[in-house]
């Protein structure tokens, strides 16, 4: 028994992946996304990866990237092999690491004038959030867990 790829209407995309009914339209005019296949009654279907490609539409429009700016993102993926974009997004995630430890430094002062407690709650709230990423991070480049 082979699997079911899931398919969906504009409707259940658009519910999916909390965007307007309209925005779906849009984008597929646009070429952002595109329909997998189209149903007996003439509907568009789209595929599950459909939802993942409207996560990073979504995320890239919060960074402030252009539609035209997105699509050539996407374009430019699409081209290169799994390894080539893991070795991209670890890059990117280094140089993101690096601008998180130039905000650290510049947070220190402030962190120091806080009150013990405050201090503390500050680090309860980001230190285990920050651990799973580093460990998670470690595992994926095979280096083990961190603990």
């Amino acid at each position: 028994m082979g699997d079911k790829v899931a398919l969906y209407r504009i409707g259940e995309l658009a519910r999916q992946a909390n965007v307007s009914p309209r925005t779906i339209d849009f984008y597929t005019t646009i070429g952002l996304i595109e329909p997998v296949k189209r149903s007996s009654k003439n509907y568009r279907l789209y595929g599950s990866e459909t939802l993942d490609r409207l996560e990073r539409i979504e995320q890239m429009k919060k960074e402030k990237l252009t539609l035209d700016e997105i699509k050539s993102v996407l374009d430019q993926w699409s081209k290169v092999s799994p390894e080539e974009h893991i070795h991209r997004k670890l890059t990117d995630l280094q140089l993101h690491l690096t601008q998180l430890q130039r905000d650290v430094k510049e947070l220190e002062p402030v962190i120091g004038r806080l009150k013990p407690q405050q201090a503390k709650n500050v680090y309860k709230r980001l230190m285990p959030q920050t651990a799973a990423c580093i460990e998670a991070l470690m595992i994926l480049i095979n280096k083990g867990p961190l603990m």
